[in-house]
């Protein structure tokens, strides 16, 4: 019976280890998409998710685009630990360093 149940740990285990890993997978214009929606009311935060998750798959990313992203990630400083980071979107440089400003 103990066998039993340490075959049921290991393998509800590994379940969850491969959906934690999978749910990491994310495209940088993706995360950089995630990494924008912290900012956004929290009441509206899961819609900007979802919206961005529909985006994603809805539109072919080029190799350029996952570049620029990567890009973005590394100068996008918003922090979704700290909300008064979003306060950089407000500025023609945080906009510039987050993929927001044309």
């Amino acid at each position: 019976m103990f066998a039993h149940l340490m075959r049921r740990a290991t393998a509800i285990t590994l379940l969850c280890s491969s959906l934690l890993a999978l749910a990491g997978c994310k495209s940088p214009c993706r995360e950089l998409s995630d990494r924008l929606c912290e900012c956004v009311e929290a009441f509206r935060r899961d819609e900007c998710i979802q919206l961005a998750a529909d985006r994603e798959r809805s539109i072919d990313t080029t190799d350029e685009d996952l570049a620029l992203c990567e890009e973005r990630l590394d100068t996008c400083t918003v922090n979704r630990n700290d909300r008064t980071t979003c306060d950089l979107l407000l500025t023609d440089e945080g906009k510039a360093a987050c993929g927001l400003a044309r």
